[in-house]
């Protein structure tokens, strides 16, 4: 009798000869022996699904190891950070809401980012080593792909503006130490891996992150790339933290990450505006504390709007070229008519668009 898998495909027989007392096998005989047929088929199954996990798990392992180890900073690069004097932060105007990086080299952005992990104090009172804050550091920036806006100087940047709130706008007082430095990692990690096409873009094209996360695609993959640096050998800034500080400065990474999802801001807006207008401003409570940090987040991803008239437009151009690159994709991989912002053939309405822009998103979130 043959022995199917769940395919119908054959992929054994079993046979029963010689029953006991010479008797001719019966009906019930086939029937019963069809069953054990089935069970075979069944345990066979299984037992390959099994073997084939275990490859594939192994195969994870591997791609993950060799992974991590591409996405670490070399140990050079770690050495020569970590050598460097870091500048004060009045040096590269830190602690300003006029903040520009146009000015400033790769290796000065990063030993920009240590200061203000310094400023606030963070190495001391979570005991975070320096080498590894470096390399941590180094880390992230490789893990950037150099598409046209967000890239590592678009994360430094929304670094920078978090950092000026809590220094400059006393939003410290709100939060302890490890709320701010769940909230300074998160800025720097926001949009890791980002290949310059949002979530839309990801779903038309079904694409295997699309088909991994469900919701806020890209979003969810900054967060998961984030926790890949940690985990890889001599990136783990929070080593020093108890399991509870750790799962707390986990989840608020999470929440953090995901809020730059500007569909999440669009739903949370209201119950911020309604919160801020009934008079609070001590955010005691754990849910409003964290639909703070979820405004502060989207605030700071927009803060270039906020900034001088030449380095605003120049970041405008910036995130027009990368929009009109998808909606050249649009156009001639998916031969779909894309969004206005994303037309090149529209670029005559920017300016339009970008006061729609700011209109829509911005003002609503910096007025609160």
């Amino acid at each position: 009798m043959p022995i199917y898998d769940n395919a119908t495909k054959i992929i054994g027989v079993t046979q029963l000869i010689n029953k006991r007392y010479s008797e001719v096998f019966s009906e019930q005989d086939c029937n019963i022996f069809e069953a054990f047929a089935i069970f075979c088929g069944l345990g066979i199954h299984n037992t390959q699904m099994y073997e084939n996990k275990a490859k594939m798990m192994a195969k994870q392992s591997v791609a993950l190891e060799v992974l991590s180890y591409h996405a670490t900073a070399p140990e050079y690069e770690t050495e020569k950070l970590a050598k460097q004097p870091v500048p004060d932060s009045n040096e590269f105007q830190l602690c300003t809401f006029k903040f520009s990086d146009f000015q400033l080299s790769e290796d000065q952005t990063c030993l920009g980012a240590i200061r203000m992990f310094m400023d606030c104090d963070l190495l001391s009172t979570f005991q975070v080593p320096y080498e590894v804050l470096c390399r941590w550091i180094l880390s992230v920036r490789k893990n950037y792909r150099p598409v046209i806006y967000h890239n590592w100087r678009h994360a430094f940047n929304v670094t920078q503006t978090m950092f000026a709130m809590m220094q400059v706008g006393k939003m410290h007082d709100l939060f302890s130490d490890l709320e701010v430095f769940g909230l300074l990692v998160a800025c720097l990690c926001h949009d890791l891996d980002h290949r310059g096409t949002n979530n839309a873009f990801q779903t038309k094209t079904d694409s295997p992150l699309s088909t991994l996360y469900g919701t806020s695609t890209m979003e969810h993959h900054h967060f998961d790339h984030c926790i890949m640096i940690i985990n890889s050998e001599g990136n783990n800034i929070f080593q020093s933290l108890s399991p509870d500080e750790y799962r707390n400065v986990i989840k608020i990474l999470e929440h953090a990450i995901l809020s730059t999802d500007l569909a999440l801001y669009f739903k949370k807006k209201n119950d911020f505006v309604v919160m801020v207008e009934s008079g609070e401003r001590e955010f005691a409570s754990e849910d409003r504390k964290e639909l703070l940090r979820g405004m502060m987040m989207t605030a700071c991803d927009v803060s270039a709007i906020a900034k001088p008239w030449e380095v605003q437009k120049q970041v405008a151009e910036l995130v027009a070229s990368e929009f009109f690159e998808q909606g050249d994709l649009e156009k001639n991989v998916l031969h779909e008519q894309p969004i206005a912002m994303m037309d090149r053939e529209k670029k005559d309405d920017l300016p339009k668009m970008q006061v729609g822009f700011i209109d829509a998103i911005c003002m609503p979130v910096y007025k609160v």
